[in-house]
């Protein structure tokens, strides 16, 4: 019956007919599955082979699924014994059996710490390949985040009894019953977000918060248990997530417990208690929601959490409590009249109308009223709405569009996720990526699919922004607001100070000064009366950026410069979104304000429709510079123009940042690709320029090297530009042929100051750039142009350690196209030449040492000069590449890029998984605190709206967790750092 069924239409397998799949490669996914036929019959599976030999749906289905997904086909071709067990138990079945064994592995009477992570690896590996193929098959997300969940609670609980087992063999502890170790043992394991609500995604991590019962039976010395829990926590850790050859369990994420940076792995129940009581905050409570016992002491957890409830779920909240869910709410921005959403690039769960929408709605409202509806407190977010419906505070239209959206944005993350088993929520961007995506999906294409993904977002986020519109209101007016007359009104000073205003008494100046009409924008009847209608709305979002009297005094120095204000007065009334964007443009991000300012025409690129759907890649922003330059004829005009068109993008690059339109890897991309334009428009200016006085060099051709963060494609909003400007010229060439000749090196020189001028001096709109080209060959005693011949001898024959290491992030960015490319292989060529790898390696941490001396890092948010920071980071990327020890055929200058592409024999796939994670962390955080502030960030006066921002970027509950985050990360890369350059495990 399993035979002639699987040879059908692969119900006898998946328990219903698979859905048909289509490949992106008919040709390739064939001759694919006729190779895996071949071996499948090498290896003995004879029933496999036949299958995937004779024409069927199900051989269909696996050829497709096999050329969509590289993790599937990759398991398949390592382990066809998996596909062939199905033969003679169907996949549900065999997912229970997988279960079975993987709790009973700990029992064995040879089990070791070694041998129980290669059982767990091998039946993991099984059990998730299995639930990929389900999924595809048309198993649906609903199905798909159960069995994984299922997966990763009895993994965790596995590893529980074998460790508790061992400590009891070692009598460390005395368990009640060795046959169930975990009963009485007063270890508690609790699985909190995704795990805790039985919602785990494909690539997930698991959020782990561990704990003890001093007074359980099994604890022989109460006083021990906190250091033997701690070990054991650590072990269960180093069990599920450290990469072997068999691979991972689970990666294990700790950081959600009381006070991570400074408390123990795992923390006494009294401690716990006592913390969650006298210091646990409302982000706690909302994450305790979703915690469930998962492995250990289940009865002991359950009582914890018990004990617990009046913490969480308080009949009451205090105005304290009140704010902190406003700041909650406020972390989730409801996107209301701003047109299209991209799909390319989007991040399905953090993005606009994204899974955490949803689920963000569904918590505060539980964290409002679960203490007085105890059927708000359910840990999955889907009965959770029903809940909501029932009770009236959502229509039955919208519990029914956002389960719908919901389950259709959970397979839309799977997908992107069983690609390659990547932990990643993020579209792709190319088209191919995309298609791939939509057949995954069972789309006929990536337009079809497109289509219903926005209208998917666009539901979600109608009904989030109406969600939050109709939810019951937290607080009643804010107080009087007047502003008439010349004396401050009382109790419109304590209103101000109320919303947090420290000079209530300037700020109402201010305001009358508005509503005097002294400037352009407020001198008509009717836009006195918006701006009067519009006050306290205005006053309620800059008081909530705790920066209220900066955001407001910016604020009139925007007003000062609009030219009329009605129109922008009666937006802001009826666009709440865009009124929240612009006080945190004016609370928490200077830098953009000082645009905004400057520019206020910039704001009408916040009402384009188009703004966050267009991705700003290089044809964007050139299609766009090129317009803005038709017709100039003026080279002065030229120059303003690149300075305006420069500012303008840098802002709208900031606003997608801020709404999380584009992520922190995208905008970097973006700001270089803004840079590359419009210097190599100036280097086409000052050319011309030139020429008309001085003429040309016979042969004549300039080329510039973006070096550093430009080179890499890293450049953030405020970032200096590393330059190297290199030139050629016929060999018999003497001086140009203008009305005033100049000698080559003379003339390339004076060409290049012209462009350091061009870009880097002021006039009335500002400066481009600052340029340094302190990365040429001799650095500052050098010239400023070098002749490319020169630049090559030098390289080969002068250069220190360092400034190859800097070579590797060169990249051409603008000049004459041959030559460019010229450039760019002599280039590779020096990088790629031989090296003494150890000498490499030893410069690198003489010159990492020295940095560290002579720049020691201010505080843990300087994170490029932190041990473990992006330095280490950069310099394993260089010398990885000057070692050769990159994968793939083309060398890339991007750190990320580089460190994605560290080859086997250099560092194994968990570190080479560690440093780009690490890398990702890092670049967000930078690339919004140098969007945001002109100087460093400092940790104790950091504005709320800024602190959202990096904690909705980093998917991060609280300050506190992201710092413990980022000394976390740090010990890690300064571990990985030692053991790569200097071969030391510490």
């Amino acid at each position: 019956m399993g035979k002639k069924a699987a040879s059908l239409d692969g119900e006898g397998w998946f328990g219903v007919p698979v859905r048909p799949l289509v490949p992106l490669d008919r040709t390739s996914a064939e001759e694919e599955i006729a190779a895996f036929a071949d071996a499948a019959r090498e290896g003995g599976f004879r029933r496999l082979a036949a299958l995937l030999s004779a024409p069927g749906p199900l051989k269909n289905f696996l050829a497709a699924a096999f050329d969509l997904s590289f993790f599937l086909r990759d398991c398949a071709r390592r382990r066809p014994e998996m596909l062939d067990r199905l033969f003679d138990e169907p996949l549900d079945h065999r997912l229970r059996s997988l279960a079975e064994e993987i709790k009973q592995v700990p029992f064995g009477p040879d089990v070791t710490e070694q041998s129980l992570m290669a059982s767990l690896r091998r039946l993991k590996t099984e059990a998730h390949f299995l639930i990929a193929l389900a999924d595809l098959a048309g198993a649906g997300a609903e199905g798909t985040v159960r069995r994984l969940s299922a997966l990763a609670e009895a993994c965790v609980g596995t590893a529980v009894d074998f460790l508790l087992r061992e400590a009891h063999r070692q009598e460390k502890l005395k368990l009640p019953d060795p046959e169930k170790p975990a009963e009485g043992s007063g270890w508690i394991v609790l699985g909190m977000g995704k795990l805790g609500a039985s919602e785990l995604n494909f690539s997930s991590d698991i959020d782990l918060i561990v704990f003890f019962d001093p007074h359980a039976p099994a604890i022989i010395d109460p006083l021990e248990a906190g250091d033997l829990f701690a070990r054991l926590t650590r072990r269960l850790v180093r069990i599920l997530q450290d990469r072997t050859g068999d691979g991972y369990v689970f990666r294990t994420d700790l950081r959600l417990r009381p006070d991570p940076g400074s408390t123990p792995l795992a923390i006494s129940v009294p401690a716990a208690l006592h913390y969650y009581e006298s210091r646990g905050q409302n982000w706690e409570r909302a994450a305790m929601i979703k915690a469930r016992p998962v492995a250990g002491d289940m009865k002991a957890g359950e009582a914890f959490l018990k004990e617990l409830q009046p913490y969480i779920w308080r009949k009451y909240l205090d105005y304290a409590a009140i704010a902190d869910v406003h700041s909650i709410k406020r972390q989730i921005h409801a996107h209301k009249g701003h047109g299209e959403i991209a799909v390319a690039g989007h991040n399905v769960k953090l993005g606009r109308g994204g899974i955490r929408e949803i689920e963000f709605f569904v918590q505060t409202q539980q964290l409002i009223a679960g203490g007085r509806f105890p059927e708000l407190r359910g840990r999955e977010t889907v009965p959770m709405l029903a809940v909501l419906a029932a009770r009236g505070w959502i229509t039955a239209e919208a519990r029914d569009a956002l389960v719908r959206q919901y389950w259709f944005l959970r397979d839309v993350e799977h997908a992107i996720q069983m690609v390659a088993d990547e932990q990643t929520h993020t579209l792709p961007e190319d088209d191919e990526g995309l298609e791939r995506i939509a057949h995954m999906l069972g789309f006929a294409d990536r337009e079809a699919f497109a289509d219903a993904f926005r209208q998917s977002l666009q539901q979600v986020e109608g009904h989030y922004a109406a969600l939050f519109e109709t939810a019951p209101q937290l607080s009643a007016g804010i107080g009087n607001l007047v502003f008439t007359g010349d004396v401050d009104d009382p109790d419109t000073l304590r209103t101000l100070s109320g919303l947090g205003f420290e000079r209530p008494s300037d700020i109402c100046r201010t305001i009358r000064g508005w509503h005097f009409g002294r400037y352009r924008a407020t001198q008509s009847a009717e836009a006195r009366e918006r701006l009067t209608e519009l006050t306290p709305a205005l006053l309620q979002a800059f008081g909530e950026t705790r920066r209220a009297d900066e955001a407001l005094m910016r604020f009139d120095c925007f007003l000062a410069g609009l030219p009329s204000g009605i129109q922008l007065f009666s937006l802001l009334q009826s666009n709440p979104t865009l009124l929240k964007q612009l006080a945190t443009v004016m609370g928490a991000a200077p830098r953009l304000a000082a645009i905004i300012t400057r520019r206020t025409h910039v704001f009408d690129g916040l009402l384009d429709p188009g703004l966050l759907n267009e991705l700003p890649n290089r044809s964007y922003l050139a299609a766009r510079l090129s317009a803005l330059l038709e017709g100039t004829r003026q080279y002065e005009d030229t120059l303003d123009r690149l300075r305006i068109f420069a500012d303008e993008q840098k802002f709208l690059i900031g606003v997608r940042l801020l709404t999380g339109a584009i992520d922190a890897n995208r905008a970097g991309m973006a700001f270089s690709d803004l840079a590359d334009l419009t210097i190599g428009a100036a280097l086409d200016s000052v050319i011309e320029e030139f020429a008309v006085r001085h003429g040309k060099v016979s042969g004549g051709a300039v080329a510039i090297l973006g070096m550093g963060k430009l080179g890499s494609r890293e450049l953030t909003a405020g970032s200096d530009v590393d330059l190297i400007l290199l030139y050629d010229h016929d060999k018999d060439a003497e001086e140009s042929d203008g009305e005033k000749p100049l000698a080559p090196s003379h003339y390339y020189a004076r060409l290049t100051q012209r462009l350091i001028a061009a870009v880097s001096a002021p006039t009335a709109q500002g400066v481009l750039y600052e340029l340094d080209l302190r990365l040429r060959p001799s650095g500052n005693k050098g010239p400023v142009a070098t002749h490319i011949e020169s630049f090559v001898k030098y390289q080969r024959e002068q250069a220190w350690t360092w400034e190859h290491m800097a070579l590797t992030r060169a990249r051409g960015v603008a000049g004459d196209a041959e030559f460019l490319a010229r450039v760019e292989r002599e280039v590779e060529e020096v990088v790629s030449q031989p090296r003494d790898t150890a000498k490499l390696a030893k410069d690198a941490l003489k010159m990492r040492a020295l940095i560290e001396e002579e720049k020691p890092p201010r505080d843990i948010w300087d994170l490029k000069l932190i041990p473990g920071g992006l330095i280490d980071l950069e310099f394993i990327a260089q010398v990885a590449t000057l070692s050769g020890k990159i994968t793939g055929e083309s060398r890339p200058t991007g750190t990320a890029e580089t460190l994605s592409r560290l080859s086997p024999d250099f560092a194994d796939s968990q570190i080479v998984q560690e440093l780009f994670s690490s890398h990702s962390l890092y670049s967000t955080l930078t690339q919004i605190i140098r969007l945001c502030l002109t100087g460093p960030l400092d940790p104790d006066d950091i504005p709320p709206g800024l602190v959202d921002l990096l904690l909705r970027n980093t998917d991060l509950p609280e300050l506190g967790v992201l710092e413990a985050h980022i000394k976390e990360t740090s010990r890690q890369v300064r571990k990985d750092f030692e053991l790569l350059l200097r071969g030391k495990r510490t």
